[in-house]
């Protein structure tokens, strides 16, 4: 890597202020991580050379936002040949499923996504009905495991994940194993289905066997237009956990699941939501006022909690949770109804 490498990007950003999409070139310098940003309407520098320790190359895709200094951008496209040759050719999606059986090692299964150097990029937990699971299978209709297929994956909540990354596609699968579990525990025993799968249909996990199909079934749980199969969400008896961005750029969101379900919590809802800045602040309207919670005072109150393991200070403290019993509905709600209404 030289002294002198940049990846560059056109990006977008939305000025509340001014309810204006404005534009600028985004540049990252891996060697010391910094970033520049011009305006490209009005030809000129809107963010010197800076050092921001918060970007990882792995966060840089087209379709991807970055927070850079409370600015949510969207990046839209490369910026030059350069960065499209070498951050772009072998970025591939794919459609991943935990299926019924394996929700409840979901935390573990996320972890291992991200260990292996890939990105979830979209989540949701669904619980297909016994039609949509037959539409989403519609090309083995006239398999003789169809029906046993149908009837599994619509015996509970599954959750669907859009991740990219270099040959997604064949990593996915790499990490899945064989689709016959037992096949698997002998061929690839540290594969997810050899560990949490039971045989060819109870087999833990679903990934797309080509780009082609990642396409179409990346459409049907996330579609361009619409909002695909509902969410899990029950409204009852429930709590409100957010995943702050910087944890989940950290790839630290399935240790933070394990962690919720250590506890003894069931996660009984969950969505990768990007949040504009005007819902950011319409959320938090509450709190304004509330003295912080500080991540400093948590590590020697509490060394096991998520915000003592997990976040770096007041801000950046790993995930927002409810405070007070009355509003965890409510805060559920704001997300699961509204947000994805």
């Amino acid at each position: 890597m030289s002294q002198d490498e940049r990846f560059a990007f056109l990006a977008e950003w939305y000025d509340p202020n001014a309810a204006l999409l404005r534009q600028y070139q985004f540049l990252f310098y891996p060697k010391d991580r910094s970033v520049e940003m011009f305006d490209m309407k009005n030809h000129c520098t809107f963010l010197r050379r800076t050092k921001y320790d918060d970007i990882k190359l792995q966060n840089l895709f087209v379709g991807n936002r970055l927070n850079v200094f409370s600015r949510q951008l969207h990046l839209i496209d490369y910026g030059d040949q350069y960065t499209a040759s070498k951050l772009g050719s072998s970025k591939e999606k794919t459609l991943a499923i935990i299926k019924p059986d394996a929700t409840d090692k979901m935390g573990t299964i996320i972890q291992l996504i991200y260990d292996a150097g890939l990105t979830v990029t979209k989540a949701k937990m669904t619980a297909l009905s016994r039609k949509e699971t037959m539409d989403f299978y519609a090309e083995h209709q006239s398999k003789s495991f169809f029906n046993n297929l149908v009837q599994f994956l619509s015996s509970g909540p599954v959750v669907a994940m859009e991740i990219l990354g270099d040959e997604a596609v064949t990593a996915w699968r790499r990490l899945l194993g064989p689709t016959d579990s037992s096949v698997a525990r002998n061929e690839a025993p540290d594969s997810v289905r050899a560990n949490f799968g039971t045989d060819g249909t109870k087999n833990a996990g679903h990934g797309s066997d080509s780009l082609a199909s990642a396409a179409r079934e990346l459409e049907f749980f996330f579609p361009s237009t619409g909002r695909g199969p509902s969410n899990t969400a029950k409204y009852t008896d429930c709590t409100c956990c957010l995943i702050k961005p910087h944890a989940i750029a950290e790839g630290l969101t399935g240790k933070i699941f394990n962690a919720i379900s250590d506890a003894g919590f069931k996660i009984s809802a969950l969505q990768m939501f990007n949040v504009d800045r005007a819902n950011a602040e319409e959320f938090y309207e509450i709190y304004k006022g509330v003295v912080a919670e500080y991540t400093e005072i948590a590590r020697h109150l509490r060394p096991q909690t998520l915000r003592a393991v997990f976040g770096k200070n007041k801000v950046q403290n790993a995930v927002h949770c409810t405070d007070l019993p009355d509003d965890g509905i409510l805060e559920v709600q704001y997300f699961f109804r509204i947000l994805d209404g």
